[in-house]
């Protein structure tokens, strides 16, 4: 069986890839993890309760934290990955998807009286997988911030190995976030159980295939961004992303490969502030927002979120495609804040310029 350095070169030479020194430079962690996986005995038949204890005997692999700046290759690697693990009990997964699986399972662990619901979703999962794969963990929720350490520590417990990507460095998870100092020991712990590993590469991919692309369309432009979706996601169809910030939920229909998609509606008519949206930027490395209409004084409300949500896209440098009805100047003329709203529609023509980002 090739090695995943062998697998990468063949890519290359085929032309599905291009060559990355950076990149290839990652795959010796993750082919020893691979290796170890393979080579460790099956697991025990039996699942629940038990199988954590009897996995204490197989010898713990440790797993990789791979962390670099957006568009550089990460999820890519972590598909190569996991497609070539060669056991069945693994699982590839968004952390936020993640996340709202574990709390939707303690909920339903809490109706059946269960005192201490981590536990046992915790141990439903270490059960099922020796190895989870994550995409772009993120800490934005405090109910998360206050899950994981313990939700961690019992995975593996259980014998989990855990590889996962992000845009930030361990140390900067969940930074200036409520009460952050219960939170620092999950720090801790990811440094113990992962290989923290960055990726240097100087190349955003997904820049790189959007530029000379019209990325700002007036009028419907429903085939173009489908052209632009299937581009970024490799013909993905998408799963929704939800966002737990503080009571409220967050969520983009539609979600593949780091790239949200989203109508107006879907964003700017529920009642969403700042918080929402600065989590929204920290989860996505490109936004496709449709249908934003022209915008009055009636809709001033509507016209304040869409400023927020720019002002959050632009501070985390995310790539936007905007469909809209009329050029960005032309978006809300009149109205409470339409003097503001300038800045927002010069935001909007800076997002356009194929070079805006990369610094």
């Amino acid at each position: 069986m090739p090695t995943l350095a062998e697998i990468y070169d063949q890519r290359v030479a085929a032309g599905s890839l291009k060559p990355d020194a950076a990149q290839r430079a990652v795959l010796p962690e993750l082919e020893r993890i691979r290796q170890a996986l393979e080579a460790a005995p099956p697991p025990p038949a039996k699942r629940g309760f038990f199988a954590r204890f009897s996995r204490q005997e197989t010898p713990h692999i440790r797993g990789l934290y791979l962390w670099g700046g957006v568009g550089r290759g990460k999820s890519m690697l972590m598909d190569l990955f996991t497609d070539a693990v060669d056991i069945p009990e693994k699982r590839r997964v968004h952390f936020h998807a993640f996340m709202q699986e574990v709390h939707h399972a303690m909920h339903q662990a809490r109706k059946r009286g269960v005192d201490d619901a981590i536990a046992p979703v915790a141990d439903d999962i270490a059960g099922k997988l020796r190895l989870l794969a994550f995409d772009e963990m993120q800490i934005t929720d405090i109910t998360d911030a206050m899950i994981v350490g313990r939700l961690f520590q019992k995975l593996f417990e259980g014998g989990v190995t855990i590889v996962t990507t992000s845009n930030r460095v361990p140390d900067d998870l969940y930074k200036n976030g409520l009460n952050r100092q219960l939170f620092l020991p999950f720090i801790g712990l990811l440094k113990q159980r992962l290989v923290v590993k960055s990726l240097e590469s100087d190349n955003d991919y997904r820049q790189h295939r959007l530029t000379g692309q019209q990325v700002y369309f007036t009028g419907p432009a429903t085939t173009q961004i489908d052209e632009i979706w299937n581009d970024l996601t490799g013909d993905a169809a998408g799963e929704p992303l939800v966002l737990n910030v503080n009571t409220r939920e967050v969520t983009v229909p539609r979600f593949a490969n780091g790239v949200g998609r989203a109508s107006f509606a879907d964003l700017c008519t529920k009642p969403l502030g700042p918080a929402d949206f600065l989590a929204l930027a920290d989860a996505v490395r490109v936004l496709i927002l449709e249908d934003i209409p022209r915008l009055s004084r009636a809709r001033n409300n509507e016209a304040k979120r869409l400023v927020t949500l720019i002002d959050a896209l632009y501070e985390a440098k995310v790539r936007l495609i905007t469909s809209a009805a009329e050029e960005p100047e032309k978006l809300y003329e009149e109205g409470e804040g339409a003097f503001e709203f300038e800045r927002t529609a010069s935001r909007l023509r800076e997002m356009q310029d194929a070079s805006w980002g990369q610094s």
